[in-house]
C-alpha cells in the first residue's frame, strides 16, 4: 500500500488514506507524475485555506511499494487573507481647480455692475471669466469644463440654449473637427510617414533645420489659402504629427519633449506670423481693410499689406523658432544618420498604395478648393466637408474613426463654447463699454501720440484673452481703437496697418486665439500652462520686433 505524506511545520504529517485520489501502487518500473499528484494534493489539503503547495519533494522509501510526498515548509506559503473591496479611486472633477473656477465667477457675478453695463452683460462675463478659469485649470477635461459653462449661462437666463449653443453654427469649430479626421486619414495610410520621411531625409539632420522646412513651406502656402485653420489643420497638423511619431516623439507616453512639443509650438507661433504678412493670409484681414476703408476713408491693398509686413514678418520667422529652441529644446536636437534611415524606410515602404493615391488625390482637391475657393465660392468649410466626403465614400477614413477621435469632438465642444459666449459679450455691449473707457482714458492723459499709441496697442492686443476668434475682436474693437489712435494725432493708415497685424499676431496668446491655436494644442503635445506661458512670451518677441524693427522699415518706406 502506497503512504502518501505531506510535511509543514505547523502540521507535521498530514496522512492521505485509501479513500483519496493520491493513493498509489507504484511498482519498481513505475514513474509518477508530479504534475498529478499536485492537483490531488491541494485537494486534499482544500479545508486549510491558509495553505498552498507549491514544489513538493518526491522520497522513496526503502520499500517500493511506499511512496511519501513531502513538501518543505518553505514550499507552502500562507496564501493572502481575503481582503475588502479596494476602494474606488475618484472620478470626478478635481476639487481644487473646480472652486477656483467656481469662486471666480461668484465673485464676479455679485461684484456691482459698473455704470454702462448691463445686468446681463456683466453675469455672462463672470460666467466666461469663470469658464476660462476652469479651462487653464482643468478640473475637467476642456469641452466638460464647457459645457458646465454654457449650462450655468441658461439655468441663470443669462443666455437662452439656442444662444449659448450657437457656437455650434459657426463654421471654425467643425472645420477644425475636420482637420483631425484628414489627419487620421493621412497617418493611417501611410501616406503621412512617407512625406514626413522625404522631409527627414532632405532637412532632418538637425531638428531645428527640420523646423525651419516646415515654417518657410507654411508661409509659401499662406498667400494662397485665405484659411489658418484649413492650413493648419488640413496640411501642416497631419505632417508635422507624422514627422513626430517618425522620430520617435509621441503624445502621451513621456517621448513629447523629443521633438513633439517644440515642433507643434514652433509652428503655431509661426502660423500667426505668416497669416500677419499677406492680406489674403487669414480669413479676418479683408475685414480690416473694410473697416479702414470705411473710418479713414484708405484703402489698404495687397501689396500694400505685403510690403509693410515682409521685413517684421520675415524676422519673426527666423527669430521665433530659434527663441523657442532655446527656451522650450527638443531633446532630439541632431541626427546625421536620420537622412539615411529615412531613405531606407522610403525604399521599404515600396510605391504608394491605393489609398495613399485617394488621400493625396482628395488633398489636391480640398487644398484647390481653398486656394480657388473664391472664385467657386465654396468656403472653406464646405471643401473640408467635400474632402470627408470622399475619404469617407472611398472607405479611406471609417466613420467610426471619425468617432473615436476623442480630441476632434472635445476641441469641437471647448471652442464651439467659447465663441458663443464672446460673441454675446459683444451683442450685450460689454465690449463697446470697454473700449469706449480705454479711449476715455488713453485721451485723458495728455501724451504724444506716439506713446499713445502704443497703450492703445497694447491694450488692444492683450485684450485679446477674452476673445475666441480674431474676426470678433476686429469686429468689436478695430474702428473704436483706429478712430482714437486717428483723433490723438496718429497718422491714420500707420495706424490701421499696425492694427491690422497685431490682429494676427495676439492669436498666439492662447489656445483659443486664432483658429490654427486649437488645432496644433489638439494635439496634446504642450501642457496648456506651458501653451499660454510661451504664448506670452512670444507676444513680447513679436511685439518688439514688430514695433521696433518694423517701426523703422515703416519710417523707411515712408508711412509715418
Amino acid at each position: 500500500m502506497a503512504s502518501v505524506a505531506l510535511t509543514t511545520t505547523a502540521l507535521p504529517y498530514l496522512r492521505l488514506r485509501r479513500n483519496t485520489a493520491a493513493t498509489l501502487k507504484p511498482n519498481r518500473h513505475s514513474s509518477i507524475s508530479l504534475s498529478s499528484l499536485k492537483p490531488t494534493l491541494n485537494a486534499s489539503i482544500s479545508s486549510f485555506p491558509n495553505f498552498s503547495l507549491k514544489k513538493p519533494s518526491l522520497v522513496f522509501n526503502q520499500k517500493p511499494s511506499s511512496l511519501t510526498v513531502r513538501a518543505s515548509a518553505a514550499s507552502i506559503t500562507p496564501a493572502p487573507a481575503p481582503s475588502s473591496a479596494p476602494v474606488q479611486p475618484w472620478q470626478g472633477a478635481s476639487i481644487k481647480p473646480l472652486i477656483a473656477s467656481i469662486a471666480t465667477g461668484v465673485i464676479l457675478w455679485f461684484s456691482p455692475v459698473p455704470a454702462g453695463v448691463n445686468r446681463n452683460a456683466w453675469q455672462l462675463l463672470a460666467i466666461f471669466l469663470g469658464t476660462i478659469v476652469g479651462i487653464i485649470t482643468q478640473p475637467l477635461p476642456l469641452g466638460a469644463v464647457a459645457i458646465l459653462g454654457l449650462g450655468v449661462s441658461v439655468l441663470t437666463k443669462t443666455l437662452p440654449f439656442a444662444a449659448a449653443f450657437s457656437g455650434f453654427g459657426d463654421p471654425i469649430p467643425w472645420l477644425i473637427a475636420l482637420a483631425f479626421f484628414f489627419a487620421k486619414g493621412f497617418i493611417k495610410t501611410g501616406l503621412g510617414n512617407r512625406v514626413a520621411y522625404q522631409f527627414v531625409k532632405l532637412f532632418g539632420s538637425s531638428s531645428l533645420g527640420l523646423g525651419y522646412s516646415l515654417v518657410f513651406s507654411e508661409a509659401l502656402l499662406a498667400p494662397a489659402i485665405p484659411s489658418v485653420s484649413a492650413r493648419a489643420g488640413g496640411i501642416f497638423l497631419p505632417l508635422v504629427k507624422a514627422l513626430c511619431v517618425a522620430c520617435g516623439s509621441n503624445a502621451g507616453d513621456g517621448t513629447e519633449h523629443r521633438l513633439g512639443a517644440w515642433l507643434m509650438l514652433t509652428c503655431f507661433q509661426t502660423s500667426v506670423i505668416t497669416s500677419a504678412m499677406f492680406l489674403t493670409a487669414m480669413a479676418a484681414n479683408p475685414l480690416c481693410a473694410t473697416l479702414t476703408l470705411n473710418s479713414i476713408n484708405q484703402t489698404i491693398g495687397w501689396l500694400d499689406w505685403a510690403k509693410a509686413a515682409i521685413v517684421p514678418g520675415l524676422a519673426s520667422l527666423v527669430l521665433v523658432p530659434l527663441i523657442l529652441y532655446v527656451i522650450y529644446p527638443p531633446t532630439l536636437k541632431s541626427s546625421p544618420d536620420a537622412p539615411k534611415l529615412a531613405k531606407e524606410k522610403l525604399e521599404k515602404m515600396g510605391p504608394m498604395t491605393t489609398n495613399e493615391k485617394i488621400m493625396t488625390a482628395t488633398l489636391f482637391l480640398t487644398v484647390g478648393l481653398w486656394v480657388f475657393g473664391g472664385l467657386l465660392n465654396v468656403d472653406a468649410v464646405s471643401a473640408a466637408i467635400l474632402g470627408l466626403s470622399v475619404l469617407l465614400v472611398t472607405g479611406v477614413v471609417t466613420w467610426k474613426e471619425c468617432l473615436a477621435e476623442g480630441v476632434a469632438w472635445d476641441t469641437l465642444t471647448w471652442f464651439a463654447a467659447l465663441i458663443a459666449m464672446a460673441g454675446y459679450l459683444n451683442k450685450y455691449g460689454l465690449i463697446s463699454w470697454f473700449s469706449q473707457t480705454v479711449v476715455k482714458f488713453v485721451g485723458g492723459l495728455g501724451l504724444s501720440w506716439q506713446l499713445s499709441f502704443g497703450i492703445l496697442v497694447l491694450l488692444y492686443f492683450y485684450s485679446h484673452y477674452f476673445f475666441a476668434s480674431g474676426a470678433a475682436h476686429i469686429g468689436a474693437m478695430f474702428t473704436a481703437f483706429l478712430s482714437v489712435a486717428t483723433a490723438l494725432g496718429t497718422p491714420p493708415f500707420f495706424g490701421a496697418i499696425v492694427l491690422s497685424f497685431l490682429s494676427n499676431l495676439m492669436g498666439g496668446l492662447t489656445h483659443y486665439g486664432i483658429g490654427s491655436a486649437p488645432v496644433f494644442f489638439g494635439a496634446n503635445y504642450v501642457p496648456l500652462a506651458k501653451w499660454w506661458g510661451y504664448g506670452f512670451l512670444i507676444s513680447i518677441v513679436n511685439i518688439i520686433i514688430w514695433l521696433g524693427l518694423g517701426g523703422v522699415w515703416w519710417k523707411f518706406i515712408g508711412l509715418w
